[in-house]
């Protein structure tokens, strides 16, 4: 497979599951939408990764240390908001953790989270199509 193909298959991933996490939302199960969300951030964060060393993505979940890898330049800021993502996908796999997630995860919490993803989706898209 080619790194053009590999990184089409990781971007395509990432608009799936951020798709995924809009029809959640709407049928406001959101918890489970925000797990998507990191999903499709730790998918965008592997494609950038390809695209810049040509080589397999790290395996790991969490999205600060995959930034970190990718050598982005992210604010502190921006370093903590994929910090409380990554904690969405913990939170979709362990039961006490989910119960927390559920209670946490309102409409409110959750179009907050909705647009603070965006943005790290544009600025992480973009990185795949500057270089």
């Amino acid at each position: 497979m080619t790194q053009q193909e590999s990184i089409k298959i990781w971007v395509d991933g990432s608009a799936d599951a951020t798709d995924t996490a809009q029809r959640l939302f709407k049928s406001k199960k959101f918890n489970h939408s925000l797990f998507f969300l990191h999903l499709a951030l730790e998918k965008i964060l592997k494609a950038v990764f390809i695209n810049k060393f040509d080589s397999a993505p790290p395996y790991t979940h969490d999205l600060v240390i995959l930034a970190e890898k990718c050598q982005l330049d992210i604010s502190n800021d921006q370093k903590s908001q994929l910090s409380e993502i990554s904690e969405f996908n913990v939170s979709a796999r362990y039961e006490d953790y989910k119960y927390r997630m559920y209670k946490k995860a309102t409409e409110v919490y959750t179009t907050q989270w909705f647009k603070i993803a965006a943005d790290l989706l544009d600025i992480f898209n973009k990185e795949i199509k500057d270089e």
